[in-house]
């Protein structure tokens, strides 16, 4: 009696079956991973192999931790005699030996598991092989145990430029490596800029090396996806080709290896510790674009690999499937978009400490200043339009000075973006704030910033078409707005209609129109991009970058703007905003469709919308007498009926409350009121939360003989 025939074995271990089963995608993988999983190399992948300018290994050490590096080496350092065998050169062992490179050890022992993963960053091609040492007389001997190829997805492309020969030493590889059990501040900054990252995993071998052993993979996203929790990083895991191979080792073995290239400097940071699987149905994951699942990180053991790599990368293109997810900023935007109550989850006191990491120049007379957390924390969460609180130190003095800036990068982004235009001296011959950042602020420095406010954003949830208006550095909230409507559309397929008009005097004072060039190209005309010189220069009427001269006027914008029912949003000097204004409502435009950023010390004058009951300011009942208390500074200040503002008082004082329009039109200047009841001599148009007073028109009200602030 003949025996049934033994069913093959499965190209997938029990950790990968349960992950395939709760995907819904266990036989269908099971009939795959039969077709495409191998014990042998196919010549293409023999080929392929054959023509990199470096490898990507996966081991595990003497304790029992995974490490993930790099190795590079000249085309055909790695090469396959034979369909189950692979080849690496002696001299990329031995330089890898002497970079203190974790993986020498175990390339070097007979019976290790290796994990392989050739990748191709200019053409995202990348195949995978799991291999054994079986010799290390020259160089290192492989015996092929699984090979399959993988698909582009998430990889970013990237030409790579040789620095100096593949098996020479950078200046500071050959020192002992820098071991670490904590994450520092310059590994946590790599691991925020990330946009890829390469993971080993491992399962012992027992008695199927065809689907135990060491696993090695890419990890793509946009900067920003792998958050930093002090030592726990977390990681969303997009959709892939559902063998998961990497969270079912996860599964069984719940340790980790990644390594971090900084395509830039050349350096490697290389983490080991323990993982935590976050389900499909975990709030993080829910929240987070693009997400399946999620995974943690717990940093055990870590190593710095300087100068390792002989080549860098100083352009990218990130992959379409990456431009579909999100970042965990993301996340936290979205957060603050959904929270109507983000002024109070978020207190105004609420100073974070961050760190200059870039500046750019946008034009002649203004700079951007790219923020991140100082520790490496997500940065409060912020709405397109808002502005930031920032406190300055002033140089060769103990005293710091605070100003409002609007916020010119997008929501979604792992920084704040701060663009600044260089202003006139302050007065008295000392030189404005803008003027101290611009020539003293630099790379490394540290400032102070109060939670993100203001309410000159975008309508939420509203899909009428949006103008933006502006003039000037008026352009800044416009990016902002602008940059999360392109977002918005890349995550719903369909972008707002958005029409963007700039006026500057001349090219060189005109920032960020190759950014709103480059989003209109990127939103095939979803969102268009006018720009206006008022005084051209020469060399600017030779060029004609722009698409008119002279003010914008009522005539303009009917000429720009087909017939609609818009949005308008408007941004820039008082005169210029009122002259908009103006424009806007000749041409009929409702005065509820029309949102004003007041940029100086005037808002906009409104006429009274058709229809509406005409309106008289309250008379203000001031105190006749007030003790004034600033609790944070310990300081009292008699205040007398007619006397000035709380703002000018505090000024008088020496304190350097935030501050923007000083005519209640920003809420920049909103402090906790902690006794006694204020007054306004100027109605103010923002709302005003439940125990705060907007200091720039506030005084104390009649009957509040002692008023205490939170200053």
């Amino acid at each position: 009696m003949s025996q049934p025939p033994v069913p093959p074995v499965s190209p997938f271990h029990k950790g990968e079956q349960i992950l395939q089963a709760r995907a819904g995608k266990r036989e269908a993988m099971e009939q795959i991973g039969h077709q495409v999983i191998r014990d042998y190399m196919p010549e293409q992948h023999r080929d392929f192999f054959a023509q990199l300018p470096f490898i990507v290994a996966g081991c595990v050490d003497d304790d029992g931790w995974p490490w993930a590096s790099l190795i590079p080496g000249h085309a055909g350092f790695v090469h396959s005699p034979n369909a189950r065998q692979l080849n690496i050169a002696q001299a990329a062992i031995h330089a890898l030996t002497q970079k203190h490179d974790p993986l020498a050890k175990a390339l070097t022992t007979v019976g290790r598991a290796i994990g392989l993963l050739g990748i191709e960053l200019p053409t995202r091609r990348r195949n995978r092989v799991n291999t054994t040492v079986v010799a290390t007389q020259a160089g290192t001997t492989l015996k092929v145990d699984q090979s399959f190829g993988n698909c582009p997805k998430y990889i970013q492309q990237r030409p790579l430029i040789n620095t100096r020969k593949p098996y020479a030493l950078g200046l500071n590889a050959a020192q002992p490596p820098a071991v670490f059990t904590t994450l520092d501040a310059a590994a946590q900054h790599l691991i925020q800029q990330a946009d890829t990252f390469f993971v080993a995993s491992c399962l012992p071998v027992n008695k199927n090396p065809i689907n135990e052993g060491v696993d090695v993979s890419h990890r793509g996203g946009l900067p920003g996806f792998v958050r930093v929790d002090g030592n726990t990083l977390t990681i969303p895991d997009y959709s892939g080709n559902f063998f998961f191979n990497t969270l079912g080792n996860f599964l069984l073995n719940p340790k980790a290896g990644l390594v971090f290239p900084d395509f830039s400097t050349g350096d490697l940071l290389l983490l080991s510790g323990t993982v935590e699987l976050l389900d499909e149905a975990h709030p993080e994951v829910l929240a987070f674009k693009g997400a399946e699942r999620a995974w943690r990180l717990n940093v055990i053991k870590g190593v710095w690999l300087k100068d390792a790599l002989p080549f860098r990368a100083t352009e990218h293109q990130y992959a379409i499937t990456t431009t579909t997810t999100g970042t965990w900023q993301q996340v936290l935007a979205e957060q603050a978009e959904n929270n109507s109550h983000n002024r109070q989850q978020y207190p105004l006191d609420n100073w974070q400490p961050l760190k200059v990491v870039k500046i750019v120049d946008e034009s002649h007379t203004i700079k951007s200043f790219y923020f991140e957390h100082t520790h490496g924390k997500a940065l409060l969460p912020f709405k397109a339009g808002q502005y930031l609180a920032l406190s300055v130190k002033i140089p060769s003095s103990e005293q710091r000075v605070t100003r409002t800036y609007t916020l010119s990068g997008a929501p979604h982004k792992n920084y704040y973006r701060v663009s600044v235009k260089r202003e006139p001296h302050a007065g008295a011959g000392q030189p404005s704030v803008s003027q101290l950042m611009h020539d003293t602020l630099c790379v490394g420095d540290s400032v102070k910033a109060q939670t993100p406010q203001g309410h000159f954003i975008l309508k939420a949830g509203d899909k009428r078409p949006a103008v933006l208006i502006a003039a000037g550095v008026g352009i800044t909230p416009m990016v902002s707005m602008a940059e999360h409507i392109a977002y918005k559309g890349l995550a719903t397929g369909k972008t707002r209609s958005l029409t963007v008009i700039h006026v500057a005097r001349n090219i060189e004072q005109r920032a960020f129109a190759d950014v709103f060039t480059q989003l209109q190209i990127q939103t095939a005309d979803a969102i268009r991009y006018y720009s206006f010189l008022t005084q051209p220069t020469p060399n600017d009427s030779q060029n004609y970058n722009y698409h008119g001269t002279g003010r914008l006027n009522a005539s303009i914008l009917k000429s720009l703007l087909a017939l609609d029912d818009y949005d308008f949003y408007v941004c820039g000097p008082s005169g210029f905003m009122q002259s908009s204004y103006d424009a806007l409502r000749s041409l009929g435009v409702d005065d509820t469709r029309i949102y004003a950023e007041a940029f100086g010390p005037a808002a906009i004058k409104r006429t009274q919308p058709l229809g509406a009951e005409p309106t008289h300011d309250k008379v203000v009942q001031e105190a006749d007498t007030a003790l004034v208390t600033f609790s944070l500074a310990g300081i009292q200040q008699r205040w007398n009926k007619g006397d000035k503002t709380l703002l000018e008082v505090a000024q008088a004082r020496g304190l350097e409350p935030p501050f923007s329009c000083r005519s209640g039109n920003c809420g920049a200047c909103a402090i906790a009121l902690e006794q006694g009841s204020v007054s306004y001599r100027q109605t103010p148009s923002v709302p005003i939360p439940k125990g705060q007073a907007l200091l720039c028109c506030a005084v104390p009200a009649k009957g509040s003989t002692a008023l205490m602030l939170k200053l």
